[in-house]
């Protein structure tokens, strides 16, 4: 059965050889093959060699590039990106908290930067990038998070300029590039 290569990128070498060596410390014997991925794929971040795996068969479904700061879910990427038409709307609300917030930074890139909107310019912006009707479910939780702020009387919204976290910074890329893969 010919191998498939496996590519392992690491942010920081150091983190990496210490883990490993904590790793290899707590066993107090050599690990056999499988053993050692595991320890690899730990080492670098991963779960497991299972896990390295799927996030690698994700990367390559999704043409993503190779993360350099460090691993990000491209399961949880690929997932995520059903939940998006064609034209980057989201299609339903997720149930979990995690996916929400994730789909939540593709709602906010809608918004433009450093402008104060009304209530009602933000409720169409919203409006456009969902499919479930719910605007206002959607305008409460960006300004519950913290990336929208709007003033007391609630006339003016503004975005909170702020990083995404890296699952969102891959989604977001990855829903830009092309068309929602449906697979």
């Amino acid at each position: 059965m010919p191998r498939t290569p496996m590519p392992l990128c690491v942010a920081d070498v150091s983190d990496f050889a210490r883990t490993l060596r904590h790793q290899l410390d707590d066993l107090k014997r050599i690990p056999g093959h499988v053993e050692m991925l595991n320890l690899l794929a730990r080492a670098g971040g991963f779960r497991n060699i299972q896990h390295l795996r799927a996030q690698l068969a994700a990367r390559e479904a999704l043409g993503a590039p190779v993360p350099t700061a460090g691993p990000v879910d491209l399961v949880l990427v690929r997932r995520l990106a059903r939940l998006f038409d064609d034209r980057r709307r989201l299609v339903r609300w997720p149930r979990k908290f995690t996916q929400r917030m994730i789909c939540l930074w593709v709602v906010w890139a809608r918004i433009p930067a450093r402008t104060a909107m009304t209530e009602r310019e933000v409720n169409a912006l919203i409006e456009d990038a969902h499919l479930f009707g719910d605007h206002a479910l959607l305008r409460r939780e960006l300004v519950d998070h913290g990336l929208v702020t709007r003033t007391p009387d609630g006339r003016s919204y503004t975005r909170c300029e702020r990083t995404p976290p890296a699952e969102a910074v891959a989604l977001l890329d990855h829903l830009r590039r092309s068309g929602v893969n449906r697979h």
